[in-house]
């Protein structure tokens, strides 16, 4: 609060009311790297997760002119994959890895596709919408293995599972605040030392010039918080979260009829679920969730606006009407066991209004 009230000041001002500020975004950038095991000067704040996903492939492809390819999968968020598909309108071309009905990646299947012309693998840590992990630790040591750059979109991880960047080859990791409680509007992404970068925002010499523009220092202030306490957090959030999480699942699926899991049963986050209702239309359910004040989704809250089925579920399944008729349901420490009997009665009861 102070910093949206009294110490509004620039940080990047040679006055001291401004400049003192620094020491408080290097605070909070130490704060981000101990989360995830990083050097605080491997740490560049950005606004969001999507910032962060654009500039570290940009990075890849601008210091490595001569490459022309690039993997990812086709289960990535849509920050990623929008992203390919506007490079394949640049003449990149892009390699989208498939992923099995339990939204499993083939490692067999990445190394061959990998050639002397691949710039970067750009694959994500957890799917947002089914939670499923990828073998990222894997992942990133064929891409060194093959000389190829290896970015992690770990929007999901962070918070859920222990980082220790040390431990692995992932030469960018993408982190946004708002999915471990920071306020919504503030990313960072992690740079590994000596690895190649171009800002994707140029502009002063902000973030030592890896990313310029005022910083925001309230939200900085807010994700080194945040990322402070969800370290403190992370030891016991499997025991919290998990028992809520496979409760909520497995009512649903044991009392519901015509209900489906989506998603590897134990590859995945402790806190998400994606469950097929088939015969009921997403939007239609969520309506009624909504209207017990259920926070339930179809996919990515990025594209809550949009008409489109889900990819993610559209991936992993033939059938074309899986996509149109799934929710994801995301817990977190902050849940009880009374909300999780109060959604699945709500979900019994919508269900039955539903298929009548």
């Amino acid at each position: 609060m102070p910093y949206l009230t009294t110490e509004w000041g620039n940080p990047s001002s040679s006055y001291k009311f401004g400049s003192h500020l620094k020491a408080v975004i290097e605070k909070a950038r130490g704060q981000v790297a101990e989360l995830i095991g990083a050097y605080p000067s491997e740490i560049v704040f950005t606004s969001c997760a999507t910032e962060s996903n654009n500039t570290a492939i940009n990075a890849a492809l601008k210091t490595n002119p001569g490459k022309r390819h690039i993997v990812t999968s086709s289960v990535e968020h849509s920050s990623v994959l929008n992203h390919c598909m506007a490079l394949e309108k640049e003449g990149y071309r892009v390699t989208y890895l498939p992923v099995d009905t339990e939204g499993l990646l083939s490692l067999t299947n990445l190394e061959s596709v990998i050639t002397e012309e691949t710039v970067i693998v750009s694959l994500m840590w957890a799917n947002n919408e089914t939670g499923v992990l990828f073998p990222i630790q894997e992942i990133a040591e064929i891409c060194d293995s093959r000389g190829v750059l290896c970015h992690c979109d770990a929007v999901q991880t962070a918070g859920k599972v222990e980082i220790d960047i040390k431990k692995t080859k992932i030469d960018y990791l993408s982190l946004t605040g708002h999915k471990f409680h920071a306020p919504k509007g503030i990313g960072a992404l992690y740079v590994r030392r000596k690895t190649p970068f171009i800002p994707l925002i140029h502009g002063g010499h902000q973030e030592r010039n890896m990313r310029g523009g005022t910083e925001s220092v309230p939200l900085i202030v807010g994700i080194g918080k945040a990322a402070e306490l969800a370290r403190k957090h992370l030891p016991k959030y499997e025991n919290n979260v998990r028992p809520l999480r496979d409760a909520l699942e497995d009512g649903i699926l044991n009392s519901i009829p015509n209900t489906e899991l989506n998603g590897h049963k134990k590859k995945r986050l402790a806190n998400t679920t994606n469950i097929t209702f088939k015969g009921i239309e997403s939007e239609a359910l969520l309506i009624l969730l909504d209207q017990d004040g259920i926070c339930a989704s179809s996919g990515s809250a990025c594209l809550a606006d949009s008409d489109e089925p889900s990819h993610v579920i559209r991936a992993m399944k033939s059938d074309s009407e899986a996509s149109r008729q799934m929710i994801r349901f995301s817990l977190s420490e902050l849940n009880t066991p009374q909300e999780t009997t109060s959604v699945i009665n709500a979900i019994r009861k919508s269900s039955i209004v539903l298929r009548s």
